[in-house]
């Protein structure tokens, strides 16, 4: 475990990449667990940042195994680093003509770390005038995603809570086989995976879904300027969950490999 968490997370810091890109889009209605919620409803994107936070694996343990052990786990947050997600996060909205950003931390019980995410959002809005922004605490905005999810359309917080709200998302879309994602360093060299990450327990039995990876695929695409391309993969994606060419855990009968072919197809 911990060497795969060395890979990825070097991968993440080596590269600097920053951003963390969790789009959660609704397909089919059908998939969503919320009753009555339309492809309308759920259609939004996480932005974590991606290199600071509760993850630097600053800490330690002392006295570890003993019934006086202590541990400390540090969670590094900079100016710079808050600063720069926040401003992806505006510029991401005012690109696409989107106009909600929603910040979230938990400035209230961790005063220092996200008292700088509080006040940094404060200046960086102040920049975006026709971009409505508001602050919610995390508790608070992962009720208001089950209650209300058609009032996101930008959400960008920390690290930890970024990983924890994405995968709330991916269920509100049909679940983690549907969960594409991106690593970012802005015009620079990026890292392109599915949420789930990997699944060594169903390796070679040719049941996990593999949509996740493809519209990850398509993620990547559209960064490297292949728009077009993107948007028809997306396209075969929903055609195929549509006419239930799809895996068990979306309802479906076929495995990886046909759900793969079926797709390469339809392209």
């Amino acid at each position: 475990m911990k060497h795969a968490a060395d890979i990825l997370l070097g991968t993440r810091f080596g590269l600097d990449l920053y951003v963390n890109e969790r789009p959660v889009k609704l397909l089919d209605a059908r998939l969503c667990p919320l009753k009555e919620r339309t492809e309308e409803d759920v259609n939004f994107v996480v932005l974590r940042e991606n290199t600071e936070g509760a993850y630097v694996g600053m800490g330690g343990n002392f006295k570890r195994d003993t019934p006086e052990e202590i541990a400390v786990q540090e969670d590094v947050n900079t100016r710079k680093g808050v600063e720069r997600i926040l401003v992806y996060a505006f510029e991401y909205a005012r690109q696409r003509g989107l106009k909600k950003v929603c910040m979230s931390d938990k400035a209230n019980a961790l005063p220092f770390g996200h008292g700088l995410w509080q006040r940094t959002f404060a200046a960086v809005r102040k920049r975006y005038p026709e971009i409505e922004s508001w602050h919610l605490y995390v508790d608070a905005l992962a009720m208001q995603m089950v209650k209300n999810p058609a009032q996101f359309q930008v959400i960008v917080t920390c690290n930890m809570f970024g990983d924890i709200l994405s995968d709330l998302g991916a269920q509100l879309q049909g679940g983690l086989g549907l969960a594409a994602s991106a690593n970012i360093n802005p015009g620079n060299v990026s890292m392109f995976e599915p949420v789930h990450g990997s699944a060594p327990k169903y390796a070679g039995k040719n049941v996990a879904n593999p949509m996740a990876a493809i519209l990850t695929v398509a993620m990547m695409l559209e960064y490297l300027g292949f728009s077009e391309e993107a948007a028809c993969i997306e396209r075969a994606v929903v055609e195929a969950v549509q006419q239930d060419k799809t895996t068990s855990d979306l309802g479906g009968t076929l495995g990886t490999r046909e759900v793969g072919d079926w797709v390469c197809a339809r392209l």
